[in-house]
């Protein structure tokens, strides 16, 4: 379902798309999956999301 949804950075001034060139890590655990997305601004998104 994340996958599905276009995600962009809200920093200020900044609209660029999170999919590239965004580095990404992610972590599954049992509570979900967290994903981190890192914008060319400098700005960090994290996302969680439960299978």
């Amino acid at each position: 379902m994340l996958e599905e949804i276009e995600l962009v950075c809200d920093a200020p001034g900044c609209d660029r798309s999170l999919d590239e060139p965004a580095f990404r890590l992610a972590m599954t655990t049992p509570l979900g999956t967290r994903r981190v997305y890192e914008c060319a601004c400098g700005a960090v998104t994290i996302t969680v999301s439960r299978e």
